[in-house]
């Protein structure tokens, strides 16, 4: 698998189920969102954060990890490529599925121990 590395760190918040998704996370360029009946959660670049702002469920210091290219839904696997050899590591991660392609988000101090996991695991970073 090719790997990217993104460059901001990110920032991972649940907010109340029924907020609106907060226009600072829609201007931030990339950003996930998921909203179910008990949260929303919102993955960020840490610096769209509104400054001063504090957050009673709030995770700093994320790095993500982009699967580069489309990925078929016929593929399996991927995930689980990715995941396992972290896990084995003691390395914890963030995973978000997009349309396309799959991210993983791993703590800022964790990132070169990471990604020497999934280079020895096969995953080329480019």
């Amino acid at each position: 698998m090719r790997l990217r590395m993104l460059d901001p760190e990110f920032s991972i918040l649940k907010l109340p189920p029924d907020e609106p998704v907060p226009s600072w996370v829609l201007d931030s360029g990339l950003f996930f969102v998921a909203r179910t009946d008990e949260e929303l959660s919102v993955a960020c670049p840490s610096d769209a954060l509104p400054s001063g702002a504090s957050f009673a469920d709030a995770e700093h210091g994320w790095k993500c990890i982009k699967v580069e290219g489309v990925l078929d839904f016929s593929l399996t696997g991927i995930l689980s490529s990715l995941a396992t050899p972290l896990a084995e590591n003691g390395i914890s991660l963030f995973a978000v599925s997009t349309f396309n392609t799959d991210y993983l988000l791993v703590r800022s101090g964790a990132l070169g121990k990471a990604k020497a996991v999934l280079e020895k695991a096969g995953h080329v970073f480019g």
